[in-house]
């Protein structure tokens, strides 16, 4: 029987077998048992295992393989080592050494920072339009100090797919804003600006940077939380709060590995902290208020007596609308699904890059300003020519004002807001039209410092500051002054008051990058621009900008890695107009 059916497996027959046994034998075998299966389960587990790890690294080695196939046919520098070029660049280095790669590879340079780490670099205008087009992702780990300070926000995603739709409402919120109203920035903040330089000049002089800073901050808070932010005890606290992170955000971001550590990273996540009971703060504080100016609404609908009321609360300005002026109740009705956190991370991630951003195109038209005081009396020529011609007197028209404009442009392509503009393509290869493809994963990033400083792209006074480029006559889309130095026949040609010059509008120029272009550019642009330049209108209006007397001897600026600052000091003086 044993013969014809095959012989019992040893394991059962001892265990058939125990039944016969004592109970000590039963208890033995099932330890036998029991450790047979264990043993053949975790065996079992190995393999799977081994199988997994295997495939994983083989799926890594065929994409290493395939990203150095595709870069091969990018040109670029050899690499000097196994670490490629990452010991070579430096924040100090990366311009030049951009600069000295496209002038002997030409429009597109391949750089290897790592064996998996590849960097595209163009320069290109109009291949830079094209990428931007295609290419609306970030690297992931590009967020990490606004995540890290800030927490999560779904403004902020390195996926373009999840930042698409809050991007696209912003932008719309934005424009509706510039449609809406008679100035962009509400006198409420023009006001309370004007205070602040009083009360520094009474001092003698004010600090460039620290003016800029705090218009910048002004202009973001009422535009964000309405007139509540100038009644709000604690904003100055926000603003120091604001301006230490944004100082070490990057630092503590730049850890492979959390600090946990260091003592100053609990310091900084303490700040983060402060600051983010602030926001809410003022969240709740805007939310009150506008609970009890609809209540007051619905309860008079006579309008004065509802602007009478309104007052009561402090919310009158905003209440003769029927709305309040705020974007974030926009933010807070439309978005009631985002966790509180998130939200919270929406709000200060606009503060945060809006103030750093902002503050750095003010201060670039001060010092244009102070340094150019020729093109400083023109705008004011400009200004008082429109304010005559207009039919409110507390309005300002800027779209009248082309030099004015035209200056706010020249500034940001002088100053962008940082040397690199990065992109990247997560899922799917970049096929441009000229005939290179980019493999998905690399890092594309616009020297923008280069592309618009470029003489082939702006004249052979690219470097130097000449707001007369955007201008030109009727009827005339090429720019008259492309080739004119500023000290040349330019200030003669251009007459800010004629009405026969008109303002080109920079995006025309592929090289104009200063807000980013395509998917991902900046959502507030026209809403920044249109901004700056009114309050600039009214500064103006009122004061005279000057250098500190003893200043006036250094009154150009030295250019230091493209960025543009005054030489003994950023002291200034605003001087009040005989008016």
């Amino acid at each position: 029987m044993n013969s014809s059916h095959g012989a019992p497996n040893g394991l059962l027959t001892a265990l058939f077998r125990s039944g016969s046994g004592g109970c000590s034998d039963s208890r033995e075998c099932y330890r036998i048992v029991l450790r047979d299966l264990a043993a053949r389960e975790f065996n079992a587990f190995l393999w799977f295992f081994l199988i997994a790890i295997t495939a994983f690294l083989a799926n890594k080695v065929v994409k290493l393989l395939r990203l150095w196939a595709k870069a091969d046919c990018i040109p670029g520098p050899p690499c000097p080592s196994f670490h490629g070029h990452s010991k070579l660049i430096s924040k100090e280095n990366l311009t030049d050494f951009l600069s000295n790669s496209h002038e002997k590879y030409g429009s597109v340079v391949k750089l290897w920072l790592g064996p998996t780490q590849l960097l595209v670099s163009i320069k290109d205008p109009y291949i830079i339009r094209e990428m931007l087009l295609k290419a609306a992702d970030k690297l992931p780990m590009t967020g990490r100090a606004f995540h890290l300070a800030f927490g999560p926000s779904s403004l902020f995603a390195s996926s373009f797919h999840k930042v698409q739709k809050r991007r696209e409402i912003l932008r719309s919120e934005l424009n509706e804003r510039l449609l809406g109203r008679e100035n962009v920035i509400c006198s409420a903040a023009v006001d309370c600006i004007m205070e602040r330089i009083d009360r520094s000049m009474a001092k003698g002089s004010v600090d460039c940077r620290m003016v800029s800073q705090h218009m910048a901050f002004t202009i973001l808070g009422a535009t964000l939380f309405g007139n509540e932010f100038f009644t709000w005890s604690k904003a100055n606290v926000y603003e120091e709060l604001l301006m230490m992170i944004a100082k070490d955000a990057c630092f503590w971001a730049s850890y492979n590995v959390i600090p946990f550590w260091k003592r100053g990273f609990w310091k900084y996540q303490c700040l983060c902290t402060k600051l983010k009971c602030l926001t809410q703060d003022i969240i709740h504080q805007c939310k009150r208020n506008y609970k009890l100016s609809h209540c007051v609404h619905y309860k008079h609908s006579d309008e004065t007596a509802y602007v009478e009321t309104g007052a009561t609360y402090g919310v009158a300005s905003c209440a003769i609308l029927g709305m309040p002026d705020k974007f974030i109740f926009q933010e807070l009705k439309s978005h009631l699904h985002l966790r509180e956190e998130e939200r919270c991370g929406n709000i200060m991630g606009m503060m945060f890059h809006g103030c750093l951003t902002t503050a750095g195109l003010i201060n670039n038209i001060l010092v244009r300003l102070v340094t150019h005081r020729e093109i400083q009396n023109k705008i004011y020529s400009e200004i008082t020519v429109t304010q005559k011609d207009s039919m409110k007197q507390v309005e300002q028209n800027v779209d009248k004002m082309p030099l004015l404009l035209a200056t706010v442009y020249e500034s940001a392509r002088l100053l962008p807001a940082g040397p690199l503009l990065q992109r990247c393509s997560l899922d799917h290869d970049l096929n441009l039209k000229s005939g290179i493809t980019i493999p998905a994963g690399a890092v594309v990033v616009v020297p923008v410092q280069l592309v618009q400083m470029d003489d082939s792209n702006w004249g052979s006074d690219a470097s130097e500051f000449n707001p007369y480029r955007f201008l030109s006559k009727s009827g005339m889309k090429s720019h008259i002054t492309l080739n004119t130095s500023f000290s040349g026949a330019a200030e003669e040609l251009v007459d800010p008051v004629d009405s026969s010059f008109v303002l080109n509008d920079p995006n025309e120029n592929a090289a104009f990058l200063p807000f980013g272009s395509g998917m991902r550019a900046c959502v507030g642009q026209k809403f920044v621009i249109q901004g700056v330049a009114t309050l600039f209108a009214s500064l103006l209006e009122q004061y005279e900008i000057k250098l500190r007397p003893e200043a006036q001897n250094n009154q150009k600026p030295m250019k230091n890695n493209s960025v543009f600052q005054l030489l003994s000091g950023s002291e200034i003086v605003f001087v009040r107009r005989n008016c």
